[in-house]
């Protein structure tokens, strides 16, 4: 045998906070503060866990804004 497998071939559908953070790509300050101001979504409750949902998740991060990138390069692509 090679090795073994991950357990999980797929993400798992509830995260902890610090999963829920690093698969948006932030920490765990930023996520929270994302949390608060409503960018991301608020937890569920599993009896003691708190527990965020992958699939909100997704939809909040395709919900944020997209990078507009350097007004300057816009400027300057138009003149082009």
């Amino acid at each position: 045998m090679i090795g073994k497998a991950d357990s999980f071939s797929y993400p798992p559908r509830g995260m902890s906070r610090d999963e829920a953070a690093r698969y948006i790509g932030v920490g765990t300050t930023k996520f929270d503060q994302m949390v608060a101001d409503r960018r991301m979504p608020r937890p569920k409750k599993i009896d003691g866990r708190v527990i965020w949902d992958r699939i909100a998740l997704d939809a909040a991060f395709s919900d944020l804004p997209e990078d507009l990138g350097n007004p300057i390069d816009q400027l300057l692509s138009r003149r082009a």
